[in-house]
């Protein structure tokens, strides 16, 4: 089968689309034909390589993907050849406290497909059971590997961690991400007032149709100038931060009182600094979170049955054309997903 291989970190040049042996297929897992598949900023940190993250190369990288089942187990019941199927990106155990719980992204040997194992770049990928669910009806293979990662950040993020509330104030950093556009749809949904900053005004526009009550081009103004302003002086109640060192301090200066900044990443920097008198006299709270459970991708892919999330696709590429993309995401042009089309 044909798989995009990585066998150094570097820029998009080496993504390189190669023939590689077909995936064995366990008796515990499901053989998946693989019709589309998303690039998220995992992607491109596995792609770059960050120091003192060890990545195994060679890697095929890409963490969602939808498909058809053409291959099972003899321990696999309960789906059949030809069902269109998603991959859930969550690598764990299955046996661990955690586990059992249904904490599964607290697993010890917790990781995610296409950065600790091959991931969905390619014709074809063999998983276990527990990550090959039914894909909900009414989508296409393009829209539904726009969903797992970002929305699965996302709804941790805003309704686990930061257990958002009406009427409460939501700030989303770089609405026009994947995270961020997911973001901003989730904290409507649980009947938020979302801000959302963007880099253009076309973005800006396409946040407010996403359903955000404010922008902020974060070229030209003061995030937290601009917070203070829409909230008339009360701030942020949650920051849904996932930049880093770029937005930090105004992530910061936006929050209001017993405020919570939720992050999950760090694409422009992980190393920040803080006042601490700021942050407990204001009984402020800052809240790492990193993907979501398995059991709160049911819980999103009810709403986007019910049509009130949905996948925010900017752009489509052919697999072939996968240095292209990366280009392209690596450009920040994009509003939501780019996908890979197999």
């Amino acid at each position: 089968m044909k798989a995009v291989r990585i066998h150094q970190h570097g820029g998009p040049e080496v993504l390189k689309l190669e023939d590689v042996p077909d995936p064995i297929c366990s008796s515990q897992d499901v053989l998946v034909q693989l019709k589309a598949t998303s690039i998220n900023y995992l992607d491109i940190w596995v792609r770059q390589g960050i120091p003192g993250w060890k990545v195994s190369l060679p890697m095929t990288p890409g963490c969602d993907g939808a498909g058809l089942v053409v291959g099972k187990g003899e321990t696999v019941k309960d789906l059949q050849t030809g069902d269109k199927v998603l991959i859930i990106p969550n690598v764990s155990c299955g046996n661990c406290a955690f586990c059992s719980n249904g904490d599964d992204n607290l697993c010890p040997e917790y990781g995610i497909v296409g950065e600790t194992c091959n991931g969905c770049d390619a014709e074809m990928i063999s998983l276990p059971r527990r990550n090959v669910i039914p894909m909900p009806k009414g989508l296409t293979y393009e829209e539904a590997a726009a969903i797992p990662l970002v929305f699965m950040t996302a709804w941790h993020m805003l309704v686990t961690k930061a257990q958002v509330k009406p009427e409460q104030f939501v700030l989303v950093l770089a609405g026009g991400s994947g995270v961020g556009s997911s973001a901003i749809q989730i904290a409507k949904l649980h009947g938020a007032k979302v801000i959302a900053t963007a880099g253009s005004e076309e973005k800006m526009e396409k946040a407010k149709a996403l359903g955000a009550d404010f922008v902020i081009n974060h070229r030209k103004e003061s995030i937290s100038e601009k917070v203070r302003e829409f909230t008339e002086k009360h701030g942020a109640d949650i920051v849904v931060e996932h930049v880093g060192k770029a937005t930090w301090d105004e992530s910061l200066k936006s929050l209001a009182k017993c405020g919570k900044i939720v992050t999950c990443g760090a694409t422009t920097g992980s190393e920040v600094t803080i006042d601490l008198k700021h942050l407990f006299y204001k009984h402020q709270q800052i809240i790492g979170s990193t993907m979501a459970t398995r059991g709160e991708l049911f819980e999103i892919l009810n709403f986007v049955r019910q049509k009130k999330l949905k996948a925010v696709i900017d752009k489509e590429f052919f697999i072939k054309d996968v240095a292209e993309a990366h280009r392209y995401v690596d450009s920040g042009k994009q509003f939501g997903k780019v996908i890979l089309t197999i």
